[in-house]
């Protein structure tokens, strides 16, 4: 592996990390109603909104409270997304007079865009107006990731409640989640971008001239039978508009991931150049990595988010610099043939099947790490295209939960549903009754993270058998033995833990799949929502427990290792056997 990709690795981390701090203190105060910086340019608005929506701000909400005005919310937003898709053809901003979506694919994308999945079995230029893309998807981009955000903050409520019966108002969260954070990032990263040549504008599609016109061989049937071939020239060439950049950030910022083209952030529109590429990365961290400094300081021991946040990058790093290693080999047939895939020390070479040029190995193969790891699901390359091991690496990240970062917001409450079934794991090792900042953990507390562990990995494992086995999975597949495996586990590892990126030879746009992973992708987002809640719920009744000498650390090192080992052996554990049959032995057929 050359040394300019170690370089590229190491800034992106050391920008990530010198950015937690100062961020995550800013969201701390925007949660906990002190002043941020931003009350007075946007407070009038936030109780603009209240006023509105007649929503009491300092009316507190039980947990069942709580999850009630949630889903009744995400249920308006779907039915929102559906009828704008349904109905696109007759509405306004559709300058290229496109139709209605079908049925299944349209209840497919409702359910994927309010659960912050953003899977996405079509192509954004052809299918969508301009109309659907504002109006239903960035809006939800918005709001999705706000949701998130807001069930974190409940959480957060709840460990550091003192006997009390309430977590918070999920409006209150939605509205400072949206305004004081995921606007203005939004905001900035936009203009920023549009700098950069993303566009932003409500033109209709241009026709342009080819600078270079090529040509190709039409082949026709006369009415006696005869083949006539004819050389037709193509010398113009359409190039799809709309306002990108608004959707571009709130997709990194929001981990959302959806493209406004099909090709998504491997698009010159929505991703141009290495600064614009290196920015969306950082976009897709940011947030995740900050919360957990943001939960350190909401329960008053920074040193508790710091461990989180180690744990995410023990696990992150070497996950990160395998898949960029395994895509910087290249492939051992290829190189057999005697085709040089690394042309220099200093050349990104490799691996440069489906990835852009401008971008090169390293900075794809860190997207694809940094993409699944973050439940974001945008990319800058074929992911399909990668080796076994590369393609293994966004795989396992998905499958461990999506907690190694994670969603915004989701990444966190995930991460610390391990969190209690590690302290649990340590107080049954040690015969004293677990606790975790002061909350003892008891059968309940257990239960609902249990469900919120076992949950997603028994969507992915049930829904992969299922296309597997029935002639309306595997008809859609376009590979035959172990990669075609790959993709369909690839297929139920996005949809089962709310990522969105795709092997791309499966082909999803079918009343299957788009039935099937809308189920998937609406049962793993509020199935562990509920429980998230009543966890909060049940931590917030409970007294405090004076620490005594008996109390486990949890934020020094060996709790952090602890922690680092729970979520690896679960994940192995859970998905060995199925990578096995996938990406491993696809890898041993490479070297037969």
């Amino acid at each position: 592996m050359p040394a300019i990709a170690w370089i590229q690795m190491l800034v992106f981390l050391l920008v990530l990390m010198a950015l937690v701090k100062p961020l995550g203190a800013f969201m701390a105060r925007v949660y906990e109603g002190r002043p941020c910086g931003l009350n007075k340019p946007l407070g009038w608005l936030e109780r603009l909104t209240y006023r509105a929506a007649g929503v009491k701000p300092n009316q507190p909400m039980s947990w069942k409270t709580y999850a009630l005005a949630l889903l009744l919310f995400n249920a308006l937003g779907g039915l929102v997304v559906y009828s704008l898709q349904r109905l696109q053809g007759s509405l306004p901003l559709n300058p290229e007079h496109l139709g209605a979506v079908p049925p299944y694919l349209a209840l497919n994308t409702a359910i994927s865009f309010i659960s912050n999945t953003n899977w996405q079995s079509y192509n954004g230029e052809t299918t969508l107006s301009y109309l659907t893309q504002m109006l239903g998807l960035t809006v939800q981009n918005f709001v999705s990731a706000a949701t998130g955000m807001a069930v974190l903050v409940a959480l957060i409520r709840g460990i550091r409640g003192k006997q009390a019966d309430n977590i918070g108002n999920f409006w209150v969260d939605l509205v400072r989640s949206t305004l004081y954070i995921l606007l203005p990032l939004s905001f900035i990263l936009a203009l920023i971008l549009v700098s950069q040549g993303v566009v932003q504008t409500l033109s209709p599609y241009k026709t342009v001239a080819l600078l270079q016109p090529v040509s190709y061989v039409q082949s026709t049937t006369n009415a006696a039978g005869q083949t006539i071939n004819k050389t037709v020239w193509v010398k113009q060439q359409v190039l799809p508009l709309g306002p990108a950049a608004s959707q571009i950030a709130i997709k990194q910022l929001g981990t959302n991931g959806g493209g406004f083209f099909g090709v998504n952030s491997a698009h010159p529109f929505e991703n141009p150049n290495a600064l614009s590429n290196l920015l969306e990365m950082l976009a897709i961290l940011l947030i995740p990595a900050a919360l957990c400094y943001t939960f350190g300081c909401m329960v008053g021991d920074t040193r508790q988010g710091w461990a989180i946040l180690a744990t995410m990058m023990i696990i992150f790093v070497p996950l990160m610099v395998g898949c960029v290693w395994a895509e910087h080999a290249g492939n051992p047939t290829i190189a057999a043939s005697g085709v040089n895939q690394t042309p220099s020390a200093l050349m990104s070479g490799g691996n440069m099947e489906g990835k852009e040029t401008r971008f090169g190995v390293t900075d794809s193969a860190i997207w694809a790490s940094a993409t699944t790891a973050a439940s974001n699901g945008s990319v800058n390359s074929m992911l399909d295209s990668y080796t076994p091991l590369g393609g293994l690496v966004p795989m396992w990240l998905m499958e461990l939960g999506e907690v190694i970062f994670g969603g915004v917001g989701s990444g966190l409450y995930g991460m610390l549903m391990f969190v209690i079934v590690a302290v649990f794991i340590a107080g049954l090792m040690v015969g004293r009754t677990p606790e975790y900042m002061g909350k003892k953990i008891e059968a309940f507390e257990m239960k609902m993270a249990t469900i919120c562990v076992l949950v997603p990995p028994a969507l992915v494992l049930a829904s992969a058998a299922i296309a597997c086995v029935t002639v309306m999975g595997t008809s859609a597949l376009g590979n035959p033995g172990e990669h075609g495996f790959s993709e369909i586990l690839y297929w139920a590892s996005s949809t089962g833990n709310n990522n969105g990126s795709a092997f791309a030879g499966l082909s999803t746009n079918t009343p299957f799949y788009n039935l099937v992973g809308g189920v998937v992708m609406w049962i793993s987002r509020y199935f562990l929502i509920i429980p998230t809640l009543a966890l909060a719920g049940a931590l917030a009744r409970k007294k405090r427990v004076p620490i005594s000498s008996g109390t486990l650390p949890t934020h020094d090192v060996l709790f952090t290792c602890w922690l680092v080992a729970t979520v690896v052996l679960i994940g192995a554990l859970t998905f060995l056997p199925a990578l096995a049959s996938g990406p491993i032995v696809e890898y041993l057929h490479l070297w037969r």
